[in-house]
């Protein structure tokens, strides 16, 4: 049996490792385009690669996935992040759980995870082909026939069972939907928000722990650590947002208003916070203190966008001002006017449509003997390894089904 599959990453090395480990006499080829394998793997987690997550339970994991959370059910009680860990610590590879949940190598490098699923497709057999741009994809013309891959300058592959994880390639996309496959339109899924604006101008590298974001025209909220940037803001609260609302984001063109609670307390709490404030601090100037655990000066800048001079007092906090510091405190509103991609975690929403797969075996319903898995399907995720374990899932379920059917 000749098994093809187009793209070096995540989900198609593990696809040919698990298909070539159940059957030995597969003929197992994996094409990629680019000059190396495992990019994505290489750079992921700031170069340390975030293996996967510290989330075992798959009704609890699927709430990590804006979209494919229904479809992943059924994979991830079959294969998920447990599964994961003890199939890199199996072979060699210790890991370890951060206190956000994340999973990396103990070594801290990337190197490890690639070197394990490279090695892997070495002892096994599996050719590995790098620069090989696929052009055309071509069916059988009955079951029992084989796919034939055309590459760049006529070079052509034949296979028995065809597999794609080419990732967001849109070229892999257009040649699907040529086939009878339904594309939904890509857009960016995991990016920062630009916003210029006084308050934050100035202010790079300043982050709170825990902030509450609100996006009031599309009624969504997310929390979160927050980070103020050159460009704007971003942290895993506006990671979160981004992939929550990225279609409609995209539909909005990345325009839109933001109220950021930079405290994670209600105003009303705040305000009474800020009155007990007055009495306690009346003869210190608010400049000279912090309040709420804020950076000093991320405070300072709500005290200036509050009207208050830098030799107030609290005692002579006025009504009007202590009203105007707890909604800077409670809903600051920044105007968003563009995006950046977080580059550690780029990833795009839209792919194929996800009811034309059968996720029993991560099969194609309207193609003969062809299979998908990772970011070539409509699935994205929140940052922090569950991309990954999407894309390990979807291999290893791919990899078995090919390997067997």
């Amino acid at each position: 049996m000749r098994v093809i599959i187009i793209g070096g990453g995540a989900a198609g090395f593990f696809a040919a490792i698990r298909c070539a480990e159940l059957n030995p006499t597969a003929k197992v080829t994996i094409l990629e385009r680019g000059k190396d394998v495992l990019g994505k793997v290489k750079i992921s987690g700031g170069g340390r690669c975030n293996v996967t997550h510290a989330c075992y339970i798959p009704r609890e994991l699927i709430k990590y996935y804006p979209r494919g959370s229904k479809e992943l059910l059924g994979p991830f009680n079959r294969f998920a992040c447990g599964d994961t860990q003890g199939w890199f610590e199996d072979r060699g590879v210790p890991l370890k759980t951060e206190d956000d949940g994340r999973i990396f190598p103990v070594s801290d490098r990337s190197s490890s995870i690639m070197n394990c699923l490279i090695d892997a497709t070495h002892s096994l057999g599996i050719k590995v082909l790098t620069q090989k741009n696929v052009t055309d994809l071509v069916p059988p013309p009955t079951p029992d026939k084989s796919w034939r891959v055309v590459c760049q300058k006529g070079e052509i592959f034949e296979a028995d069972k065809l597999m794609i994880a080419s990732g967001s390639n849109h070229r892999i996309w257009n040649l699907l939907g040529e086939l009878g496959h339904e594309i939904v339109p890509p857009a960016p899924s995991l990016f920062t928000f630009n916003i210029k604006d006084s308050r934050i101008q100035g202010l790079p590298g300043v982050s709170v722990p825990l902030a509450e974001i609100n996006l009031p025209s599309l009624k969504l909220k997310t929390d979160g650590p927050l980070l103020i940037t050159h460009w704007g803001l971003s942290g895993p609260a506006i990671l979160k947002l981004s992939a929550w609302g990225a279609r409609a984001l995209a539909d909005c063109k990345y325009e839109f208003e933001i109220l950021v609670n930079w405290i994670a307390e209600d105003l009303e709490t705040t305000l009474s916070t800020l009155k007990d404030y007055k009495q306690s601090q009346s003869k210190k100037k608010l400049f000279k203190t912090t309040a709420f655990g804020l950076p000093s000066r991320l405070w300072q800048s709500l005290l200036k966008a509050s009207d208050i001079s830098v030799d107030t007092n609290w005692a002579d906090l006025n009504k009007k001002q202590l009203q105007k510091l707890g909604r800077q405190l409670t809903a600051a509103s920044f105007q968003v006017k563009g995006k950046s991609t977080n580059k550690e975690e780029f990833v795009t929403a839209g792919g194929i449509q996800l009811k034309e797969i059968n996720f029993k075996t991560f099969s194609s319903k309207v193609l003969p003997n062809l299979h998908m898995a990772g970011e070539v399907l409509n699935i994205d995720a929140l940052t922090g390894g569950f991309n990954f374990q999407a894309a390990w899932t979807g291999g290893w379920i791919a990899g078995e089904s090919m390997a067997l059917d």
